[in-house]
């Protein structure tokens, strides 16, 4: 054999040997086939990470399960509504709280001049005709009264424990149906629905029938 017959013989050889040797999987020059499954491409995540990707459903869904812009506005309406009437309530409380304090002290004012109107009362009744007394008598009584002393109890009212203290009984009375103020010992006065002095009466039953 020549030495140009052995080396074509060789090549052929060696080109046969790279034919049916088997790629290995995984060297740097193995391409994968149809039935092998190939590398994931994430050739994209990086991009769209980079360039903002789109927002995810489960996202949106949060993002939509809140209150929307009419709840918001109904809300606040609600609240605004609600102060308003706190407000409202705190205007009456003072104004109720001024109303009584100002009773009060008219109470703490007028309570002696009760005294002074019994005293009226009893030269009255006893027959004194100065005219200077009953001057000043008419005079107090007007200021009194203007400032919300009103004076009750009169022969013939209705016996009422609220407004009346009966003193005594005197009998019974076939003119009347039920217990009556048959003599007032001592007026009685009240500043507006307060009673200031319950009257002081004599009173009478009704007869038995």
């Amino acid at each position: 054999m020549t030495d140009e017959s052995f080396g074509d013989q060789a090549s052929q050889m060696v080109n046969e040997t790279e034919v049916e040797a088997p790629a290995q999987q995984g060297s740097p020059h193995h391409s994968p086939t149809a039935d092998e499954p190939g590398p994931e491409d994430t050739s994209g995540v990086s991009d769209m990470v980079e360039e903002g990707a789109p927002v995810e459903p489960v996202d949106v869904a949060d993002v939509e399960a809140g209150p929307s812009l009419e709840e918001q506005l109904a809300e606040r309406t609600s609240d605004l509504q609600r102060l308003q009437a706190e407000f409202l309530n705190y205007k009456r409380r003072v104004e109720r709280d001024r109303q009584v304090v100002a009773e009060n002290a008219t109470w703490k004012a007028l309570t002696p001049i009760v005294d002074v109107l019994d005293t009226i009362d009893r030269a009255k009744e006893a027959g004194e005709d100065d005219p200077g007394f009953h001057a000043v008598a008419d005079q107090l009584t007007n200021a009194v009264g203007q400032s919300g002393l009103v004076r009750f109890g009169e022969p013939g009212d209705v016996f009422d424990p609220n407004l009346h203290d009966a003193l005594s009984h005197m009998g019974t009375d076939p003119d009347v149906q039920v217990t009556t103020c048959k003599h007032i010992a001592k007026a009685g006065y009240r500043l507006g629905d307060r009673v200031i002095r319950a009257a002081q009466v004599l009173v009478v039953d009704p007869a038995d029938d």
